[in-house]
């Protein structure tokens, strides 16, 4: 009987010792750091621009974390288990968000220096046609409105570099977008005025320059024709 106590007795004894061992468990605050710089880092690089739904997730995951670590707080005998799972996970979340991040980042750039570029070949486009546009009364008006457009167009142009300098790559890419389907727009209005236009209206050609008439040479002198002969008595 008195073995059975003792066994008992100890047993009771690790039982206690276990739970307050359970009952005095730490939050995970090294973990949450981590996890805190990890979210950090992926918002640094651009996520809540380029990865919106990723970062929404990790967001989520984060929150519920938290939730997690409170109700184990109140509790006599903590477990935060299950908190620091979930916060593993949002660490290595975050790490691979922010590199999707950056590989999306890279790709709206290329996007937008390709829209740049485009956009500057529509304007070129649309002012080497108006130089064929025809000169005749009836065009003449809305020739010179167009000019006016594309004047305005040209003007923007500048802006899509410094939206790509700012690293503004969608904003960039839209305004690019813009002013290609508008000097598309203004080339499509002149070749319909070209092709519409009489044979004769259409703007002519600047005349070839004639070539400088040769300087004449001066004449050579003539010749004297030799002296007679004195004749001998």
């Amino acid at each position: 009987m008195k073995g059975l106590m003792k066994y008992l007795a100890v047993g009771l004894s690790v039982l206690v010792m276990a739970a307050l061992l359970v009952g005095c468990a730490k939050p995970p605050t090294a973990e949450m750091d981590a996890a805190k710089v990890a979210m950090e880092s992926a918002v640094g690089a651009g996520a809540g621009t380029y990865a919106k739904d990723g970062l929404k997730n990790i967001n989520d995951a984060w929150a519920s974390a938290q939730d997690e670590v409170k109700k184990q707080e109140g509790k006599l005998f903590k477990n935060y288990d299950n908190a620091k799972a979930i916060i593993a996970k949002v660490t290595t979340d975050a790490a691979a968000l922010k590199i999707e991040t950056e590989k999306k980042k890279e790709q709206a750039k290329q996007d937008a220096n390709a829209a740049s570029t485009a956009a500057a070949a529509a304007v070129a486009q649309a002012e080497a046609l108006l130089a064929q546009a025809p000169t005749g009364k009836g065009t003449k008006a809305d020739i010179e409105a167009m000019k006016a457009d594309l004047a305005g167009i040209k003007g923007s142009v500048a802006e899509i570099g410094t939206l790509i300098a700012s690293q503004e790559y969608f904003a960039a890419t839209d305004k690019a977008k813009a002013i290609s389907a508008k000097a598309a727009d203004i080339s499509a209005q002149v070749q319909a005025a070209i092709d519409k236009a009489p044979k004769g209206k259409k703007k002519a050609a600047a005349p070839a320059a004639k070539a400088p008439a040769a300087a004449k040479a001066p004449a050579a002198p003539a010749a004297k024709a030799p002296a007679a002969a004195p004749v001998k008595k």
